[in-house]
């Protein structure tokens, strides 16, 4: 039957799929990996795992703390002793300061727009990446990634989002 400490375990499982970027319940994952709480729960508590647990669609950019208080909280309204969770009002204590935690770790990276000839295109995203300091690859062509969209000359530096920019540029914060 439903509880307040149901559902603050409820609760856990939501916080835990925004963590990871899965769902709950997953037929097409195998093994205890269907359950995403007996699968990921042991990991939350270790700042080491955590970042191999992240959505990969945050692409890092998230606060690390806050993300990490985050998961210490999931694992605590995952509790299997119901007892042992915490109240709602210790959930929402816990989870409001974590909103204006600023230590993202942004990386810079260089957007390139084609030219029509196409000819100097890479001198000028290294010269472009030469004089802003900064290294002439994008954060994903470190990780190995293919490059999924075209690259300019132009560096965002700060950015929360690569998604969002305005037509001169510069970031549009959300």
């Amino acid at each position: 039957h439903l509880t307040a400490k149901s559902d603050v375990y409820s609760f856990g499982v939501v916080l835990l799929e925004l963590l990871t970027g899965l769902r709950a319940m997953d037929k097409n994952r195998h093994g205890r990996q269907q359950n995403l709480v007996e699968w990921k729960r042991p990991y939350l508590n270790d700042s080491r795992k955590l970042n191999k647990m992240m959505d990969l669609n945050l692409d890092g950019q998230y606060s690390v703390k806050a993300a990490q208080k985050a998961a210490a909280l999931a694992y605590q309204c995952l509790d299997h002793n119901p007892w042992k969770r915490p109240h709602m009002r210790t959930v929402v204590e816990t989870l409001e300061p974590l909103q204006e935690m600023k230590d993202i770790a942004v990386a810079h990276f260089v957007y390139t727009v084609t030219q029509e000839n196409g000819k100097g295109e890479e001198r000028d995203r290294k010269q472009a990446a030469k004089e802003n300091g900064h290294s002439p690859r994008r954060r994903n062509e470190q990780r190995g990634h293919r490059n999924r969209s075209p690259i300019s000359v132009m560096p965002y530096k700060n950015s929360p989002s690569p998604k969002h920019r305005s037509n001169e540029g510069t970031v549009v914060n959300q």
